[in-house]
């Protein structure tokens, strides 16, 4: 399996996932230029895709997506209140109809030689999922947008060889830094995204022997740092009661402006 992120971060989000037969992206929220540059430098063609697969409808996940269907015309996947949102909500043109297909929660379904399984987060969007994907023994998962974690969701990580893992705010730097209040709120709430040491403590939950990809994405712009995120979860990682410590995981940062390099597992 192969796993690399386009762009990921909170002004746009696009994961390529895929095998040797089968090619799928996680999102389209950056220009359909750009993921057309992303997928040539990785050697892959637009109409070579097989589906695309929808976290949710928030415009940093979804704003390329109208141009890119009407080009290529590939299948969309995602929830039934994800792809209602989107239809509604008059952001991506004139979509070529028929290419809407509806999963649900925790219910596998397959794409050629990956099997997909979409699993319910908390975030403020309609009906919002992430999905874990494997072929064969290999197993990956592009987990983003989460204001919290649980049992259920440690559950759906475990035994992954690969994951990208949102990683998205220092608190100190949002709680200080100029959103406004409501804002700051949303973002460290339940429904709101990950803090670099959720996501360290989110790790030490799901780390097995298996697990050699670790890449930190969705980080903020404004409220965080590659270096911060890099660091901080290394370390919640050493403190942690695990067999392992920071430096023993090989943990990259996902880019928002380029794409990251390919994970091979």
């Amino acid at each position: 399996m192969r796993l690399c992120s386009i762009a990921s971060g909170s002004s746009g989000n696009c994961i390529y996932a895929g095998s040797d037969h089968s090619h799928i992206l996680i999102d389209a929220g950056i220009s359909r230029k750009r993921i057309d540059a992303g997928l040539t430098d990785i050697g892959i063609k637009g109409d070579e895709l097989d589906a695309i697969l929808i976290t949710h409808e928030h415009s940093d996940h979804i704003k390329g997506l109208g141009v890119l269907l009407r080009k290529y015309e590939i299948p969309v996947y995602g929830t039934e209140g994800t792809l209602r949102e989107i239809e509604n909500c008059g952001q991506i043109g004139e979509i070529p109809p028929g290419l809407f297909h509806v999963v649900k929660a925790d219910t596998k379904f397959s794409l050629g030689d990956l099997e997909i399984r979409p699993i319910t987060v908390s975030h403020d969007a309609a009906e919002p999922v992430a999905y874990r994907i494997e072929s064969g023994k290999k197993a990956a998962c592009v987990m983003t947008d989460l204001g919290f974690y649980n049992d259920y969701i440690v559950k759906n990580l475990q035994g992954l060889d690969a994951v990208l893992l949102e990683s998205n705010h220092d608190v100190c730097m949002l709680e200080t830094g100029s959103y406004p209040y409501p804002l700051k709120m949303r973002i460290l709430g339940e429904h709101g995204h990950l803090s670099n040491e959720t996501a360290g403590r989110l790790l030490c939950s799901i780390l097995n022997e298996h697990l050699n990809h670790v890449m930190l994405g969705h980080l903020s712009k404004e409220n965080n740092m590659e270096e911060l995120a890099y660091e901080t979860v290394k370390l919640e990682v050493t403190l942690g009661e695990v067999p392992y410590r920071g430096e023993d995981i090989p943990i990259t940062v996902a880019k928002r402006d380029k794409r990251s390099a390919i994970l091979e597992f």
